[in-house]
């Protein structure tokens, strides 16, 4: 596991300053994210996507914008941040997925790049912009992914066209004149093993001989980040070789020698970047189970409840002499629900009320996942500067948010 940007002392200084419960997330980690993803292929034209749903406040887009990477807009209203983030039209590509027409318009308006995950989302785009440029989603049949929830390709999945329905798929493109400039595909979530990826990018591959003269390629993202002790980090140098070789493989039998490879990572630039930082209001005992109440809801972080996934967590000790002993206990949030689970039965320090609790690898799909549930108030986002300086990236909700669109 990744060792913390924060100590103890600054922990409870950033409570004191910003309240909680508080997103944190480091600028360097960050910055650093995107320059090994940048590098991941040097040989050929490549560029870097950020799926911008991990994580879509603007201070972290004009980072990430910064270091030379382009986004992913899964909607209407990211690519409404983006743009008001500084992204320009030409560095944004609307990965649409049942979109509506007013989407389509939206992204056409804007001289935004679309893809199309299916034949009848062809026909919509086609009627809407008849003789634009258009690239059309695959699903391969194979996917991967931590959850079920996350898998984004194979046979039970929503996304993408399968390669039966390809030649339909040309038939409208044909039918509308549009002009077909790049083929992109998605496989899953948060994978450590870099054969996966590899496999995925020849299966795309080999499907894009079938098109001659694309614009672009787009191998999809997954990029996992260790969540659980003794996961071993994703092997990018060995990743970065394997890749290019299946690359340098295609390019040798395409005609268009200066195709762009393009990669969409999303968790793997932020999630390591961000943490979430919680009061303890309540230590209980309920029969034999011990539970640590505190505000991280799962309004606040979801993942836990609803992929069961794994955060560690840490514990900031506000008395310095308690007790050394550890014992096991759930941390739990204060949603009017069973399953709002943090951490469960975890071999922990014994924790006291008024200590924080930090939740690790929190930086993607935490704050954007968020919501008012219990009428609970969204969270501040705090940023630190590489100099050290802490800077107030996004307000705390006011409990007036919760009914500023309501009418009364």
């Amino acid at each position: 596991m990744q060792e913390l940007f924060l100590n103890d002392e600054q922990i409870f200084e950033l409570i004191e300053r910003y309240g909680s419960p508080l997103y944190v997330y480091d600028e360097n980690i960050l910055r650093e994210r995107c320059r090994e993803m940048k590098n991941l292929v040097t040989e050929f034209n490549f560029e870097v996507s950020y799926s911008i749903k991990a994580n879509t406040n603007s201070e972290i887009l004009k980072i990430v914008k910064g270091e030379g990477i382009n986004a992913d807009a899964f909607s209407r209203g990211e690519m409404f941040v983006l743009r008001n983030s500084g992204y320009k039209s030409d560095e944004i590509y609307y990965v649409s997925n049942n979109a509506s027409i007013s989407d389509f318009q939206y992204a056409i308006d804007n001289k935004i790049s679309i893809s199309c995950d299916a034949v009848s989302q062809i026909e919509t785009y086609g009627k809407l912009n008849p003789g634009g440029e258009v690239s059309i989603r695959i699903n391969p049949g194979r996917g991967f992914g931590h959850s079920e929830k996350v898998v984004t390709a194979g046979e039970k999945t929503k996304f993408g066209i399968a390669e039966e329905f390809i030649p339909e798929a040309l038939e409208i493109i044909k039918k509308y004149n549009l002009k077909l400039i790049g083929i992109n595909q998605h496989l899953g979530s948060l994978f450590l093993n870099y054969k996966e990826y590899v496999e995925g990018a020849k299966a795309i591959l080999e499907i894009a001989k079938q098109f001659p003269g694309l614009r672009f390629i787009d191998l999809g993202g997954g990029f996992g980040v260790p969540y659980k002790p003794g996961e071993n980090r994703l092997d990018m140098q060995t990743l970065s070789r394997e890749l290019q070789d299946v690359l340098r493989e295609f390019i040798a039998g395409y005609d268009n020698k200066d195709v762009l490879f393009r990669s969409e990572p999303g968790r793997y630039l932020v999630a390591e970047c961000g943490v979430l930082l919680g009061t303890v209001n309540c230590v209980k005992q309920n029969y034999k189970n011990k539970y640590i109440g505190t505000d991280i809801g799962f309004n606040v972080l979801i993942r836990p409840v609803m992929y069961g996934s794994h955060h560690e967590v840490y514990i900031a000790k506000r008395n310095k002499n308690a007790s050394e002993e550890k014992e096991i206990v759930s941390i739990v949030g204060d949603i009017c629900e069973s399953g709002d689970i943090v951490a469960k039965d975890r071999l922990l320090p014994v924790i006291d009320e008024g200590d924080i609790v930090l939740v690790q690898t929190a930086g993607a799909y935490g704050f954007s996942m968020s919501s008012n549930y219990n009428s609970r108030l969204r969270p501040a986002e705090v940023l630190i500067k590489p100099n050290g300086q802490d800077v107030l990236i996004r307000r705390r909700d006011k409990l007036e948010d919760l009914i500023k669109n309501t009418s009364l």
